[in-house]
């Protein structure tokens, strides 16, 4: 015969408290003293009760998840914001449902899905977001932070680095350097933040009196770039340095580079990256790169999210975080400039 669950009637009749007592204790910020709460988990632990999330979230109208949508695990940006996200939200009293989305970011084919599991708020990372879907989350009340893109709506919170100008200052860089032959690596042509990064990039050598020499597309794919590297340097002539639009591309580049065209890094060809992950660090790489505020991001777009959620509104912010130079040995430097 099944054995009968325990319910908090049971560990409220055991503990010698109200059963509201032991829903307090089993919510995230609930008022309760410390000595109830320890009779509640003593009597709790003795039975073997665990709280029903999903009886909870039918009573106070909250399932306290937050679905995030993404694209790159791949790419260790991504990873660590998704680490960086989970702990801040889980600290909270929430969970995250991850959702998957094309490797192009875009998100229509599981918006149903999320609107069906009745999330609390919605976190978007290398995601983009259709208007008519975020028209819908505003008419049911749903918050939706994007993280490192942006897109053309009044009704979604963004939290994105200053990619324009994180560009310009790869373009200002390398052509202070005295590079003439630049190429540029491209993320996803639709994505807002490869769009910023390559008009920044552009705008900052013709101020030079330059133009791209090459562009290729990466897709912030590594198999892309070194693909796109190939296409580079299999010719005649070759670039002397390379932008690519992100470090998971760059750091692909560079061994292409050495292994396949046995080029030297810097001394043949300069490479830089963008987002300034882990591995840019590493002596093998030593990248020079555009560092993002990803802990500023995470955090303000977390926050941005659980004050809608709290106040049951939605107010979208646009916020425009200032990135930061990182020079290492990858690339070389104008000659007023050290390392």
């Amino acid at each position: 015969m099944k054995k009968r669950s325990v319910t908090s009637r049971d560990v409220a009749a055991l503990a010698g408290v109200s059963q509201s007592a032991v829903s307090r204790c089993f919510s995230p910020r609930a008022s309760i003293s410390d000595g109830t709460r320890e009779k509640v988990l003593a009597a709790a632990k003795t039975l073997g009760y665990r709280p029903n999330s999903i009886a909870r979230s039918l009573i106070t109208r909250s399932s306290r998840t937050i679905a995030v949508v993404m694209s790159q695990l791949d790419n260790p940006f991504y990873a660590q914001m998704l680490d960086r996200a989970s702990r801040l939200f889980q600290v909270k009293g929430y969970h995250l449902l991850l959702f998957m989305v094309s490797a192009d970011g875009e998100s229509k084919g599981v918006m149903g899905e999320i609107l069906q599991s009745q999330v609390d708020g919605i976190l978007m990372l290398s995601a983009s977001l259709s208007s008519s879907f975020a028209q819908e989350c505003v008419e049911r009340s749903i918050p939706v932070v994007l993280i490192n893109r942006t897109v053309d709506s009044d009704s979604v919170s963004q939290v994105a680095s200053d990619n324009y100008h994180g560009g310009y200052w790869v373009g200002s860089f390398l052509a202070a350097a005295g590079h003439e032959r630049c190429a540029f690596i491209s993320g996803l042509p639709s994505a807002s933040t490869n769009v910023h990064r390559r008009r920044g990039f552009l705008d900052a050598l013709a101020a030079y009196g330059l133009t791209c020499w090459a562009e290729e597309r990466g897709d912030y794919q590594a198999d892309m770039a070194r693909q796109a590297t190939h296409r580079l340097c299999g010719g005649d002539s070759r670039p002397d340095a390379i932008f690519a639009a992100n470090d998971h591309m760059a750091i692909a580049v560079i061994e292409t580079l050495r292994t396949d065209f046995s080029l030297r890094v810097p001394q043949d060809v300069s490479v830089v990256g963008f987002d300034d992950i882990p591995l840019a660090a590493l002596p093998s790489y030593r990248l020079t790169t555009v560092r993002q505020p990803l802990e500023e991001m995470v955090v303000q777009a977390a926050e941005q999210l659980l004050w809608q959620i709290a106040e049951g509104r939605i107010v979208a912010v646009n916020q425009t975080l200032p990135i930061v130079p990182i020079l290492r040995e990858s690339a070389r430097c104008p000659t007023d400039v050290h390392i």
